[in-house]
């Protein structure tokens, strides 16, 4: 089996070996989700860098990466398309704003539109 091949202190997680003993180790992952009353969402629209391709860009979810890709998939099911969830932003195929919008003010998001 090939091995990863390391390339900064970051691919090792970022925190490596402290010699205080009285450290604590601060995870910067949200521990909990906030409610959807709480969420203020962007929904975004684009084609920069992705080969003329439209997408939808869901933005400003805070929360566990669980739920984010649970919120990612509700979506891609009822719009019937794909898309996929990374770096903190659900991205869907095609230009369905109009209808992720709809879609997430009737979960109790609150979105706003970005954009053209």
């Amino acid at each position: 089996m090939g091995k990863k091949k390391i390339n900064s202190l970051e691919d090792l997680g970022g925190f490596v070996f402290s010699t205080n003993e009285n450290f604590e180790y601060e995870n910067n992952e949200n521990t909990e989700t906030l409610p959807a009353n709480k969420q203020f969402l962007e929904a975004h629209f684009s084609n920069k860098g992705r080969g003329g391709k439209t997408v939808t860009v869901i933005t400003g979810f805070k929360g566990l990466d669980s739920d984010l890709k649970a919120l990612g998939k509700l979506l891609k099911t009822k719009c019937g398309v794909g898309g996929s969830v990374k770096d903190n932003e659900i991205i869907i195929q095609g230009n369905y704003r109009d209808k992720i919008m709809q879609i997430l003010k009737k979960e109790g998001y609150n979105i706003k539109r970005v954009g053209g």
